[in-house]
């Protein structure tokens, strides 16, 4: 997948990840921040290979349990590779995203 001009929404990079060949067997090195009420600080960061599904506006994702939880994409905080340290998508404080792409 080329890089275009502009930002990448959420629901690009999710795609990015999880479906070109090149970043898919790179998976286990990607990371998600979302709100997570009850959490410590209320976040909770889960790997990428914990995916089940990208919907249009959230994810879902197999929990520590084994059971389904929704998340809407307005809650992620952050999505990150960890290997790298490289911070692909970033909810900024004053409610603007950046992306690196």
């Amino acid at each position: 997948m080329k890089r275009r001009k502009g930002k990448m929404k959420i629901k690009e990079i999710f795609n990015k990840i999880l479906w070109d060949p090149d970043e898919k067997k790179n998976i286990g090195d990607y990371e998600i921040t979302f709100i997570h009420r009850g959490a410590y600080q209320d976040q909770k960061t889960i790997s990428m290979m914990m995916i089940k599904e990208v919907k249009s506006s959230a994810f879902i994702y197999i929990n520590e349990i084994g059971e389904e939880t929704y998340i809407p994409f307005h809650r992620i905080l952050e999505i990150k590779n960890k290997k790298t340290g490289e911070i692909l998508w970033s909810k900024r404080k004053s409610g603007e995203h950046e992306s690196i792409y």
